[in-house]
């Protein structure tokens, strides 16, 4: 197999606590990881789905929707408060050692975050490419509340999170606010140079790929694996959807 310029990595631990076996519990009719594979495998400019788990579980699931899961991940690196990093170093490491691939960018595709737009993987990877200033592209979207009014405990009062800069805009019009960004689970796509050589998931300089807030849906709990399946029901959406599912 010629080595593939672009790669897709769906990390997929078995070990989740708020939702336990997260990433197999059925959304649609098929498991949740089926639907990160799914948007990675509709991707043109993709050469290989990889998908990282300890879980022989959820390798073989993801074998079963096309995914490759060429190693297992060890086990200290999939544990709760595992950053992404090491488990995507890991992952070209092997892939350099094992198969000689130095693929050019990776695509990080959370199984949390399902609803993908048809074709948005390959628009995100053309985008980086287009920016050859930035260090890798991150999905955002417009989120329901603004940080300039949250607040946090400071003994028994409250101070703002973000400060004031210079007047109070926790008292001001949602208008006069400046607009901000939730990050996404939806994708990041990073230069191989970020990961290996900055050490980084992200670099300093982010693209950002903005996506409607209908598609920003985050499944870390029941309730909320119970709205994404209502919303699927329920609306329109022009998502990637893995063969099989309802």
């Amino acid at each position: 197999m010629i080595a593939p310029a672009v790669i897709a990595i769906v990390p997929a631990r078995g070990g989740s606590k708020g939702l336990p076996r997260k990433n197999l519990r059925g959304l649609g009719g098929l498991p949740l990881v089926a639907w990160s594979v799914a948007a990675g495998l509709e991707a043109t400019a993709v050469g290989a789905v990889i998908v990282s788990t300890e879980d022989e579980e959820i390798a073989s699931v993801a074998r079963a929707c096309g995914a490759e899961v060429p190693f297992l991940r060890p086990r200290e690196l999939a544990q709760d408060d595992t950053p992404d990093l090491p488990v995507f170093e890991h992952a070209l490491g092997w892939l350099e050692r094992e198969r000689g691939w130095r693929p050019e960018l990776v695509v990080q595709l959370r199984p949390t975050s399902p609803f993908r737009p048809v074709g948005m993987v390959d628009e995100a990877i053309e985008r980086l490419r287009a920016q050859p200033e930035a260090d890798a592209l991150r999905s955002v979207t417009s989120p329901s509340q603004t940080p300039f009014k949250m607040w946090r405990l400071s003994g028994r009062l409250l101070e703002p999170l973000l400060g004031t800069l210079g007047e109070e805009l926790f008292n001001a019009p949602r208008q006069r606010l400046p607009s901000v960004y939730w990050q996404t689970g939806h994708l990041d796509v990073i230069r191989r140079a970020t990961l290996v050589e900055m050490g980084s998931m992200t670099g300093r300089r982010i693209a950002p790929f903005v996506v409607e807030p209908r598609y920003a849906i985050d499944i870390d709990t029941l309730e909320q694996l119970e709205l994404a399946e209502w919303l699927l029901s329920r609306e329109a959406m022009d998502v990637v959807r893995p063969r099989g599912g309802s």
